[in-house]
């Protein structure tokens, strides 16, 4: 299917997804993502796709929400049209792993965007931020409990309050993001990390990030069980036979999803 917003270019088991607003720095509008869900959801149900990029241009991964779009909306509008609602939603029911590859400006929603993938690459000139303050609003796409639970109250209610944006080094010194690259290199290290994770068993990749996902949704004590739960089904796949098998053998596992 072709998209009007966003490209999509599935390779080596991978399907690379790349914001396309360049005229708006990538700002998310009801199109672009809707278009994003949908390439989510059959990159999600394709047994070509074993793990996913999003990404944005070298200089924004998305400059935030589409403000035109929103701009002369009421109340009423916003709250029984749930803006952003049925979207984050989708996004969220993914199952395979997403990394967010992210250069230049990621701010507002674009900042809750890559949030809401299962790990961040950033490159070097990445800049985050929530600054809908400076709108007369707050952030509407979970950014006021995604920054609180990755970089701590402090920072993320100074961020919240000011405006103000975080360079690539502060995000990873915080845990933003696991780490920072140039930017000449970001999408190569991106997709090298997406190679490791399709190599792996999908059952437990999948299994691993509803488990890591669980660990913001509930107590210690309820994770570990969860947790637990999980490594014991595991044990029932025919992958977790042949990956201890291989390790035993001292040769490379071959996993087949089963």
């Amino acid at each position: 299917m072709a998209y009007d917003t966003i490209n999509v270019d599935i390779n080596d088991h991978i399907a690379t997804i790349t914001l396309d607003r360049p005229e708006a720095l990538n700002a998310l509008n009801s199109q672009l993502l809707g278009e994003l869900c949908d390439a989510l959801e059959k990159a999600d149900a394709s047994d070509k796709v074993r793990c996913i990029i999003l990404t944005g241009s070298e200089k924004a991964f998305a400059a935030g929400a589409d403000i035109t779009e929103m701009m002369d909306q009421t109340f009423v509008d916003m709250y029984t049209k749930a803006f952003f609602r049925s979207e984050t939603d989708r996004f969220n029911a993914t199952r395979k792993p997403i990394i967010g590859a992210v250069a230049g400006f990621a701010l507002g929603g674009g900042c809750e965007l890559a949030m809401m993938c299962d790990f961040i690459i950033a490159a070097d000139n990445a800049k985050f931020g929530q600054p809908e303050i400076n709108l007369g609003v707050i952030a509407g796409i979970g950014g006021t409990q995604r920054l609180t639970r990755y970089v701590g109250k402090s920072k993320s209610m100074e961020m919240h309050l000011t405006g103000r944006f975080m360079d690539a080094a502060e995000a990873e010194s915080c845990g933003l993001v696991s780490r920072v690259v140039p930017a000449k290199s970001l999408l190569d290290e991106a997709k090298s990390a997406a190679e490791k994770i399709a190599e792996k068993s999908l059952l437990a990749t999948m299994a691993a990030k509803d488990a890591v996902n669980r660990a913001y949704e509930t107590t210690l004590a309820e994770g570990v069980n969860y947790e637990r739960s999980v490594f014991y089904a595991l044990f029932s796949t025919e992958d977790q036979k042949e990956g201890m098998t291989a390790f035993k053998e001292k040769r490379e596992p071959r996993m087949r999803d089963k």
